[in-house]
């Protein structure tokens, strides 16, 4: 059967309900947002549909004549020979029927509804798979921007004023799209200026005259509306420990700014379209100096694009995040964070090491393995900062210090850490998989050698290290 999906607007027309019990209840709930005027007929009528405002309830048996006026039916009670009779009644004077699982009977199909003021959207399998309608509907809903709703009242809003000021058709509907491309891109409605340089961008490359207002750069070139930059955390380990407001900045981005350690299956989920720009900085062997990084997510900004700054973990621990973010806002240039899974939690949990356990680790810190950038005795020092965790309580997590892992275990036992403080060296990959080594501040170091651990890898320090969640008991 070819079921085609018109949009019919039912504010105010009469609808029937045949049956009183949950399923017509549900049917009911799905069509109560569009604000027809329904009445239900049974003989018993549930409470919970007696609670709902605005229908009419009528306890009896159907009668033919309840189908007066009605631009629609539903027969939804259980017996499916009384369902196929009311649809023979509903055809024969040419009113919509939908009879439960009896779609021989139905003229209209009910679709997986997702509804956000003036949109609606409707999935439909015919029948084959309620499941897999609901399913597309939830994943089309996630790629929504959060303020879908009011993008659609303000694209309505400005729609009668470009009409009043732009004469020609064609104009206006690139006006029309270019508005609601953009307002998509950065998730809000646009504000007076951004409109403008739309409408300014629409003239010129229709007329091939400059009618704008706006400023023009020096050498005549058009000068765009900012973008927005979205610095997101990927997560650690493999791609699907991205949250899912990340992923879906991802699909949007027009320009991708990438680290190293990012699961190359995320960009797997970039649009054709989206232009890719590695800036991998790991072990001090950097692609881009970090000024650099900042001058290009500002250039890309400012040709009005959508730029993801894509961060391993999370973009606020370690990550220079706060300093790219500092840096955009001082340039004028919309930005927004999106926190990751950060290692310092992921990695030791795939060694069954929670970095808090109730009676044993009622705190954790995180702290940097890099040098200081001062020298003493010809050599680099350590940050003061792992100096002082030697005076913690608690789980306390390197990162980035693998390669000053004997430095760390000396300095803490210098500073009063027991020898036989409970150590680990953790390291996981983008396949789900870690190795991990156990032992103490005196031993860890030639454990860690003797087993080959690369970076990057996480250190632990603390009781916590002695447990082993996934064993479920201490190791």
């Amino acid at each position: 059967m070819g079921y085609f999906p018109f949009f019919i607007d039912i504010k105010g027309k009469k609808g029937l309900v045949i049956g009183g019990g949950r399923i017509a209840e549900h049917k009911i709930s799905k069509l109560l947002a569009y604000e027809p005027e329904l009445t239900v007929v049974a003989r018993k009528v549930s409470d919970s549909i007696k609670s709902i405002e605005g229908i009419n309830i009528i306890e009896r048996e159907f009668v033919n004549s309840d189908l007066d006026g009605c631009s629609f039916c539903i027969a939804a009670t259980d017996d499916a020979k009384f369902n196929a009779y009311v649809a023979g009644v509903c055809r024969k004077y040419h009113i919509f029927i939908n009879a439960v699982d009896d779609k021989d009977n139905c003229d209209f199909l009910f679709p997986s509804v997702y509804k956000a003021g003036d949109l609606s959207i409707g999935i439909s399998t015919q029948g084959a798979s309620p499941y897999v309608a609901a399913d597309i509907k939830n994943r089309i809903a996630q790629e929504l921007p959060a303020d879908i709703e009011d993008i659609l009242m303000y694209l309505g809003s400005i729609r009668d004023s470009i009409k009043e000021n732009v004469d020609d058709a064609s104009m206006r509907a690139d006006i029309f799209k270019e508005a609601a491309r953009k307002c998509m891109v950065l998730g809000r409605e646009l504000d007076k200026d951004e409109l403008q340089d739309v409408i300014n961008k629409v003239s010129e490359r229709i007329t091939g005259k400059d009618n704008t207002n706006a400023e023009t750069k020096a050498d005549g070139k058009y000068s765009y509306s900012k973008g927005k930059v979205v610095i997101a955390g990927a997560g650690c380990g493999t791609y699907d420990l991205i949250t899912v407001r990340a992923l879906n900045a991802i699909k949007k981005a027009q320009v991708l700014v990438y680290d190293d350690l990012i699961d190359n299956r995320l960009m797997e989920f970039c649009v054709e379209s989206c232009e890719k720009i590695y800036v991998g900085k790991r072990n001090g062997r950097h692609s881009m100096a970090q000024e650099e990084i900042n001058e290009l997510l500002l250039k890309k900004a400012n040709e009005g694009k959508l730029v993801v700054r894509l961060k391993g973990g999370d973009p606020y621990v370690f990550g220079r995040g706060g300093e790219e973010m500092l840096y955009l806002k001082s340039n004028g240039i919309e930005t927004e964070e999106i926190p990751g899974v950060t290692s310092a939690i992921a990695v030791p949990a795939m060694a069954g090491i929670p970095v808090t356990h109730r009676d044993v680790s009622r705190s954790f810190s995180i702290i940097t393995g890099h040098t200081s950038g001062d020298v003493k005795d010809g050599e680099k020092t350590l940050h003061a900062d792992i100096r002082n965790s030697a005076a913690m309580d608690g789980t306390c997590v390197y990162l980035m210090g693998l390669t000053h892992l004997k430095e760390i275990a000396d300095t803490l036992m210098k500073e009063g850490k027991s020898e036989n403080t409970p150590a680990a060296v953790i390291s996981g990959g983008f396949d789900a998989t870690y190795k991990a080594v156990r032992g103490t501040l005196k031993d860890i170091v030639e454990k860690t050698a003797k087993e080959g651990i690369k970076s990057p890898a996480v250190i632990v320090t603390g009781d916590t290290v002695n447990m082993n969640i996934y064993a479920q008991d201490r190791v």
